[in-house]
């Protein structure tokens, strides 16, 4: 089986057309491949290539006004495929739909994804609304611009 690595053009159009205000949150889950596949037969790990992928598309991120907001390694598949494991384990911000999407029309993030292309075997991209947490587990969270928040 293929992983998954690109958007289709049906999931991106409705990413984009799902805009409202506010910042969205990226969950990535991404696993490499021991060696990149680079269509012009260049040599590197998964590891390298995601790496220069990160250099190059970074600034981007950044000028868009993303970041990191959290960061974990990938220890167990507790509830889940076991053959499932994930070598970055993320959380992305973007300020908004708009930024995400101007990062993605990007030209030097552009260019920046054939490392990305090259290095991955499989991903997950899960787009999240920023919430307050809950009390409990059986309470939906409240939403991070809550009124609950201002006190």
């Amino acid at each position: 089986m293929t992983g998954y690595v690109d958007p289709t053009k049906e999931v991106f159009a409705l990413f984009r057309d799902n805009d409202r205000d506010g910042p969205i949150h990226m969950l990535n889950l991404v696993r490499l491949k021991p060696q990149a596949s680079y269509p012009d037969g260049r040599s590197a790990s998964g590891a390298e290539a995601y790496a220069a992928y990160g250099r190059e598309s970074g600034p981007v991120f950044a000028r868009l006004g993303g970041r990191i907001v959290w960061q974990g390694r990938f220890e167990l598949m507790l509830i889940g495929p076991q053959h499932e494991h994930w070598d970055h384990v993320f959380i992305a911000e973007y300020p908004s739909v708009a930024a995400f999407v101007a990062m993605i029309r990007d030209p030097v993030y552009r260019e920046a994804v054939k490392h990305r292309q090259a290095a991955v075997e499989d991903s997950r991209l899960i787009r999240l609304q920023p919430m307050a947490p809950g009390k409990g587990f059986g309470e939906p969270p409240a939403p991070a611009n809550s009124s609950s928040q201002a006190s």
